[in-house]
């Protein structure tokens, strides 16, 4: 038995091969770094260039790339024309390749990494023996992962040798999977550095993903669901850390990263808690402490707090601890946890803690699919800056009145449109959300905010269409507006706004969420 090994990840790779030679009696060529570690632990191993009679040539760029390794990987053992070729050239049958390729997502991960440095972190040879390894599955098994040796130990030992197509066929898919995800790694980086247009999409997109939890079903029971990573080191919710509570669930996730997404708005600002029913705030504030921020948040709509996912831009301590342990909540998300807060949390079992450093950490692109393809946009991570805002009514607002709608303005952005919201003492009051018309949202903001309206922001993720909007929320006591603007009866609003001593801004842009 002749098996090939190449590696860039070594973990596991010395005991395997001890295994393989001691209890099975491989023979084992192999290449570059891979055949000293083997030679250095005391196994023995054939160098690829002294089977091969060809030396490494090109600083080792060519070493694989020969007739006597990719022979004996491809040949079909049920064909008497390709054993007498063997036999005929001298090369083996390999039985056993197990390969991985250049690190080339931990390469572009690197702070300030070329991109000569990228090119020749792209593996050749290894792809080309995963490939043709996979192709001629029915004759040999390819190893692409550590945590696939102990698998293969075992089924070759229960088989006798003879290992079973299916697991043959289940590791060729998995190797077919890991160029792909290489290939396309690679291709989006590369659409991003050689581009004459950094704002256009690329003719063609994939993005690679490694399954990293099964997921016990997806938003209902009766779907399937599993979590995915990209890129080759943990990033964003991957690199999150659970600190105690059941395992997260889909809709979990969903509604944790609608939490960070506005969490992410909040960043460098004072003290901020956003509380999250089915994506959208049902309760987001700032405070002089991480506690007051929390406490407002959830008063703001405490019904709809209940079983609630929770954002905090500062760690958790104990006083904010205890007010979480108050109610029903499915998670909390926070950039850390002390210790003292961390023993009152842990008395409530069921709730998912969460530390997560980087709450900044986001896809530059949104995906969504559609019939026969998907539509791949740019994220929407544009900074509101009110120097770029015109006030476009008689009264004008003052300093504290235009960080008021800042605020109103950054959570109304990660409302689902049509979207209106209402805000006071940097708190939400009312939120409308998702409804067929803006009129409809803002009767739902209103009837929300109730009694604590009077003299709050009201904030419109799109433009009035109409002065209707306007004339209901100055009747209801709103007594600051802001809005994109763009409506060919801008002029209207304006009218009615004036009238009605109502503070207008306009945006200059649209925040819709679909």
């Amino acid at each position: 038995m002749l098996a090939l090994l190449s590696v860039s990840d070594k973990a596991g790779i010395v005991e395997f091969a001890q295994r393989l030679v001691s209890e099975f009696g491989f023979d084992i060529i192999s290449s570059g770094g891979t055949a000293k570690t083997l030679k250095d632990a005391g196994i023995p191993v054939t160098k690829v260039s002294d089977y091969t009679g060809s030396p490494e040539i090109l600083g080792g760029r060519v070493k694989t790339l020969h007739p006597k390794i990719h022979g004996g990987i491809l040949a079909r053992k049920d064909l008497p024309e390709h054993l007498a070729d063997l036999e005929a050239n001298g090369i083996r049958g390999i039985d056993l390749v197990v390969v991985n390729l250049y690190p080339f997502e931990q390469t572009i991960a690197k702070p300030n990494v070329t991109l000569e440095d990228a090119i020749e972190n792209i593996d050749i040879g290894g792809p080309a023996m995963v490939r043709a390894s996979a192709k001629n599955h029915a004759h040999l098994t390819i190893l692409t992962n550590p945590n696939q040796y102990d698998r293969y130990l075992e089924e070759f030992k229960t088989q006798n040798g003879n290992v079973s197509l299916k697991f043959r066929q289940q590791t060729a898919l998995a190797a077919f999977q890991h160029t792909a995800a290489y290939d396309s790694a690679i291709s989006a980086y590369l659409a991003e550095q050689i581009t004459d247009e950094p704002t256009a999409m690329p003719q063609s997109f994939g993005r690679p993903g490694t399954q990293l939890q099964a997921l016990r079903y997806g938003e209902n029971p009766h779907q399937s669901a599993a979590w995915y990573q990209t890129g080759a080191t943990k990033t964003g919710w991957a690199a999150a850390t659970q600190l105690q509570g059941k395992e997260l669930s889909y809709n979990n996730l969903v509604d944790l990263e609608a939490a960070r997404r506005i969490i992410a708005e909040f960043i460098d600002a004072d003290p901020t808690a956003t509380i999250i029913k089915h994506t959208n705030p049902c309760g987001s504030a700032m405070g002089s402490t991480i506690v007051e921020a929390y406490t407002k948040a959830f008063n703001a709509d405490s019904t709809s707090a209940f079983g609630g996912i929770v954002a905090l831009n500062r760690p958790i301590d104990a006083a904010t601890a205890t007010e979480l342990s108050k109610t029903f909540l499915e998670c909390v998300v926070a950039p850390g946890c002390d210790d003292e807060a961390k023993a009152i949390l842990a008395k409530k079992v069921n709730v998912r803690v969460l530390v997560l450093p980087d709450l900044l950490g986001g896809s530059e692109q949104v995906i969504k699919d559609i019939a026969g393809g998907f539509l791949v946009q740019a994220a929407d991570t544009l900074v509101a800056n009110p120097d770029d805002w015109q006030v476009v009514t008689d009264l004008k607002p003052t300093p504290a009145e235009l960080q008021e709608m800042l605020f109103a303005w950054k959570i109304c952005k990660h409302v689902k449109s049509n979207a209106i919201v209402i805000t006071k003492d940097r708190t939400t009051l009312g939120v409308g959300a998702g409804q067929m018309n803006r009129v409809g949202s803002a009767k739902i903001a209103i009837e929300q905010a109730a009694n604590k309206i009077q003299g709050a922001v009201l904030a419109s993720d799109g433009f009035f269409p109409f002065d209707d909007s306007v004339r209901s929320a100055a009747a209801a006591g709103i007594k600051l507006l802001v809005q994109p603007g763009g409506s060919m009866r801008d002029g209207e609003s304006i009218a009615a706004a004036n009238e009605l001593g109502v503070v207008m801004v306009m945006t200059g842009v649209r925040h819709f969420m679909h």
